[in-house]
């Protein structure tokens, strides 16, 4: 049904940090488009209590089913515009990571970690 699903997203600061923030989002209806719910998770986050300023802040604007961050099949893993929710393989409790595409195209680049 329309607005029963919970989606968890990983708010991705920095990926050679692994510094990211899950966020749960009730009640997602998962026939609304891939760019309406980025646009509502961008509303909710700047205003969301408990949510330090950097993750606030930060220019988010990709989605990935793939939490681990597979550097491979980009074409499948990323959620494209114009999809809907559950075209794209969003279903209850689902879990997405939300982050800067430049900052996955420099990772994936040069994969490394920094501690």
């Amino acid at each position: 049904m329309a607005g029963d699903a919970v989606v968890t997203v990983r708010l991705v600061r920095s990926f050679q940090h692994r510094n990211f923030k899950p966020v749960v989002f009730h009640q997602v209806d998962l026939d609304q488009t891939v760019q309406d719910f980025i646009q509502l998770v961008r509303d909710d986050i700047t205003t969301r209590a408990g949510l330090p300023p950097p993750f606030k802040k930060h220019s988010y604007g990709t989605y990935t089913n793939e939490l681990v961050m597979s550097l491979d099949d980009d074409e499948k893993l990323i959620l494209q515009n114009g999809q809907t929710l559950r075209a794209a393989g969003v279903t209850n409790e689902t879990e997405v990571a939300f982050f800067k595409k430049e900052d996955y195209g420099l990772y994936k680049a040069n994969p490394k970690s920094a501690w």
